[in-house]
């Protein structure tokens, strides 16, 4: 009878952590970042103490795991609101190689060692440093690498508009000043909050606005 429990809580919290995080709305275990993987990680506790203390009532275990998913939703929602917010739980995306140049002092700061940076690069199959114009260190710890000649060269990978507002750390790395960019926004008869996403490339300035995007 304790077996036939154990393989019963088993199967239900699998099929209810499945269920949660379809809720969660993560595709992949590489894009969870700090708030989710805690969330996981408590989630599979709680879930594992349950199956081990058979004799305990299910709801018991239940109930925390519920509110966990319901703080990680409602983190989720704020943090689209917020800039601030979604930096403080998620960080910021961190460049690793600058036009080709290695940021030792960003790699200081994120503690990311060269032997990190070479084995991404490996993965990446990226033969040598020197093929590499940018490469970005994402929140979820995986490495984004763009080649010199690759389709992307002379773009800037990292957004300058995100959501109708300016990235400053962006602008700061471009040697850009925010009256530049809206000089740029006036050109093209753009206002800041009609746009979606903007990007740098070839001293360009592509944007998607909101109406260009699927509601």
């Amino acid at each position: 009878m304790d077996f036939l429990l154990i393989i019963l809580k088993t199967l239900f919290f699998y099929f209810i952590i499945v269920v949660f995080y379809r809720f969660m709305g993560k595709r992949e275990v590489g894009e969870l970042g700090i708030v989710d993987l805690i969330v996981s990680v408590l989630i599979a506790e709680l879930a594992a103490i349950s199956i081990e203390k058979y004799d305990d009532s299910v709801f018991l275990m239940f109930i925390p795991i519920c509110i966990l998913v319901i703080l990680q939703i409602i983190l989720a929602k704020i943090s689209l609101k917020s800039d601030k917010i979604r930096n403080l739980l998620d960080g910021e995306a961190s460049v690793i190689i600058d036009n080709g140049k290695i940021n030792f002092k960003e790699m200081i700061k994120q503690r990311y060692n060269l032997e990190d940076l070479l084995t991404q690069l490996r993965a990446r199959e990226v033969k040598s440093i020197e093929e590499v114009e940018y490469a970005i260190l994402e929140t979820s710890g995986k490495l984004s690498v763009f080649n010199k000649n690759s389709s992307n060269s002379g773009a800037y990978p990292l957004p300058i508009i995100l959501d109708g507002k300016i990235q400053k750390a962006t602008l700061k790395r471009l040697n850009k000043k925010e009256k530049w960019l809206n000089e740029l926004l006036e050109v093209k008869k753009v206002k800041l909050d009609d746009v979606f996403y903007a990007f740098y490339k070839d001293n360009q300035l592509f944007i998607i606005k909101n109406s260009d995007c699927i509601s």
